[in-house]
């Protein structure tokens, strides 16, 4: 499983690059999705590696994402944390598990370095994507 988490806005975006966070759910700043690693979504991620955040996300991360920021596609109705993971796993997309495919998130707190890729700013293949979506939750 692969966290992606949007960075940069919509200013002076060229259009693939607009097209390519569009297809892959991230229209705002500070969204996040989950996807399962796939040479098409490699592909894209590697597109858009200069305007997002990502890597593989451990499952305790993953239970708390869905806890605090999982929004029921149903207004009323409650998250089975559990049943959702364990969806993901069997189909590999959280379409139909019940929550939206996305997550809204919270700028990060302590802030972000956002000129440069991981190892001095957050961009691109970011070994510490756990803590960063801690900080934003």
């Amino acid at each position: 499983m692969i966290v992606v988490i949007r960075i940069a806005g919509m200013v002076n975006m060229n259009r693939p690059m607009e097209e390519t966070l569009y297809r892959l759910r991230l229209r705002r700043k500070y969204s996040c999705i989950v996807v399962s690693e796939s040479k098409e979504v490699m592909g894209m991620l590697k597109k858009v590696r200069n305007l997002v955040s990502y890597e593989k996300i451990d499952e305790n991360t993953l239970k708390e994402l869905i806890n605090k920021r999982g929004q029921s596609e149903n207004k009323k109705a409650k998250i089975n944390t559990e049943g959702v993971i364990k969806y993901f796993h069997e189909n590999k997309t959280l379409d139909g598990s019940g929550i939206k495919p996305f997550f809204r998130l919270h700028p990060p707190r302590g802030g972000i370095n956002t000129k440069y890729h991981f190892p001095k700013g957050v961009l691109g293949e970011n070994k510490e994507i756990n803590k960063l979506i801690l900080r934003m939750l």
